[in-house]
């Protein structure tokens, strides 16, 4: 039956279902859309639901051209039900994969997911996870869940893992033009998979498992976890110092032509991705009574970021004739990367936590992205950025570097500026008011 299945994809007759429609669902939906497949999206989030239903759009790299064309064409729809999924004969689920405070894996949204979709699948439909997860998630817990049925993978149904590779703002790489890695539970789910996937996808990779696609996923992103730690180690080895600039040094190094790869040093990280996949990995790793000291230790070192941006704060209010409980500090860019909306384990929410727990006076926060930052029993509320918050407040931090601010503007009507992103490192002019994160002395070449 899988021979039906392949001339639908090839007569774009397949119908699609995507369950969950963030960052990485809803792209892929409109990708699909636009290639003439009718799809139909579900998540629980009736905001979300209400927002396509009403045609706006709430994912910036989502184009909204394709987004209308797509709606307009009945091409896509969404719900906040799995009810649809019953008609579906491919689905996509693209749900969070969060770690509890015990920073193990919580697989629950991927499981709750195919139980639904389980409830309602037909036969010889293909279930491709997209979910960022540990080696062993597909073939352990999601296919016993179908063969519970009495079905036999690569035979009655079709069960694969594809590890998303969504970079929120990348102006370059997209949905559509990104390479996709893919692994089936048989060699039949695999080239379904990667058939459909082929629609989408400039190339496709195929791989001899789900568990070798799940931990290629956990690769990428401990990869970027693991040198990201190490140049933040080295910024605050260079802030000791206090006479090395980390970011010159890196950029001198970036000008070898082999064996180095920039990566930047920073607040911390957030964003879905590379705060959680070292924790699936290493939580995995225990069964087989092995620990993975260095990538623990990598994802540690990233956490205690805010906490030494938290310090830095400190340090330029006990240097001010104020005390900490009349200080006014002002928190620039609170999305968790530049020009991205999305919030998520933000560093910067972490540093407002942190001064907040110090006893700061009065904390104020601006982003052209967000409106109010919730914590614990108080509510933080955007405030307008000029010239008036910048002379009040007696130390400004750029946390989030967004392109929409002037910095020059900021730093001359701000009293001391910590920078951890390097934004200022154009400016030339009133250098003794800056503060820059793995560089205690400030020189201009």
């Amino acid at each position: 039956m899988s021979e039906v299945l392949r001339e639908k994809i090839k007569q774009k007759k397949a119908k699609i279902g995507i369950i969950g429609l963030g960052y990485v669902g809803l792209p892929l939906a409109i990708e699909f859309a636009r290639k003439g497949y009718h799809v139909h999206g579900v998540d629980l989030d009736q905001a979300k639901i209400k927002l396509i239903q009403q045609k706006k759009n709430y994912i910036k790299d989502v184009i909204n051209k394709d987004f209308l064309y797509a709606i307009n064409n009945n091409l896509f729809t969404a719900s906040d039900n799995y009810e649809k999924i019953a008609d579906q004969e491919i689905v996509f689920i693209c749900v969070p994969t969060p770690v509890t405070d015990n920073k193990t894996p919580d697989i629950t949204y991927i499981m709750n997911s195919a139980q639904e979709v389980f409830k309602r699948i037909k036969k010889h439909s293909l279930i491709v996870l997209k979910s960022t997860t540990f080696p062993g998630t597909t073939e352990d817990y999601v296919q016993p869940l179908f063969e519970s049925k009495g079905w036999k993978v690569g035979k009655d149904f079709y069960l694969s893992f594809s590890p998303e590779r969504v970079d929120p703002g990348n102006k370059v790489y997209n949905t559509g033009n990104t390479p996709i890695v893919v692994g089936g539970a048989t060699r039949k789910c695999t080239e379904l998979s990667a058939m459909i996937l082929q629609e989408v996808a400039t190339k496709v990779h195929m791989v001899s498992s789900p568990r070798v696609a799940e931990m290629e996923k956990l690769i990428e992103n401990i990869f970027r976890s693991v040198n990201i730690a190490l140049v933040n180690e080295i910024a605050r080895l260079c802030d000791r110092m206090g006479n090395v600039n980390i970011w010159e040094a890196i950029e001198a190094a970036a000008t070898k032509p082999f064996g180095f790869m920039p990566f930047y040093p920073g607040p911390g990280i957030g964003g879905h991705c590379i705060q959680i996949d070292p924790y699936y990995l290493d939580w995995a790793a225990k069964k087989y009574d092995f620990h993975t000291k260095f990538i623990e230790l990598s994802a540690e070192s990233n956490e205690e970021m805010p906490f030494y941006v938290r310090d830095m704060v400190m340090k330029e209010i006990a240097n001010l004739p104020i005390k900490a409980k009349d200080a006014n500090v002002l928190i620039l860019g609170t999305t968790f990367k530049k020009d991205v909306e999305d919030p998520r384990n933000s560093p910067a929410i972490k540093i407002i936590e942190l001064l907040y727990k110090e006893g700061i006076g009065n904390i104020n926060f601006h982003d052209p992205f967000m409106r109010t930052i919730r914590l614990m029993d108080k509510i933080f509320r955007v405030q307008e950025l000029n010239e008036k918050l910048l002379k009040e407040s007696d130390v400004t931090v750029i946390v989030t570097d967004h392109s929409a601010y002037d910095y020059e503007w900021i730093l001359a009507f701000s009293k001391r500026l910590i920078d951890t992103r390097n934004a200022t490192k154009k400016i030339r002019n009133n250098r003794e008011k800056i503060s820059l994160l793995g560089a205690s002395t400030y020189k201009v070449s």
